[in-house]
């Protein structure tokens, strides 16, 4: 499995962007797909993920300010980042989680200026 993201960059506070990531190789239909963050220093900590059910979970510091969505096939996955703040700033990873097996996209750099 293989995992490819995109679409991060460098925007002043309050603007959007949008991640996304495509999965390629054995992809089964069951899995939960999603998006964590990391700041320099910090670990690696949850932003959002979505459930083959639909069921998506958001950490606390991004609600109402992010979606995450994904494809019908189930293959990729999205983030709109809307309302962006400073401390948004990371390596953003998308993940892929399938029979106990975790998958890492590269990370995509998001920075967000004041």
């Amino acid at each position: 499995v293989q995992l490819q993201a995109s679409g991060g960059g460098l925007v002043q506070a309050g603007g959007s962007l949008r991640l996304s990531c495509a999965a390629s190789g054995s992809i089964y239909d069951f899995n939960i797909m999603g998006w964590y963050r990391q700041a320099p220093g910090k670990q690696r900590d949850l932003v959002a993920n979505i459930l083959n059910n639909g069921r998506v979970d958001y950490a606390d510091s991004v609600k109402g300010r992010f979606t995450i969505s994904r494809d019908s096939a189930k293959t990729a996955v999205y983030l709109q980042m809307n309302s962006l703040k400073p401390e948004d700033t990371a390596v953003y990873y998308c993940n892929l989680q399938q029979h106990g097996v975790a998958y890492w996209g590269q990370g995509t750099q998001v920075t967000v200026s004041s």
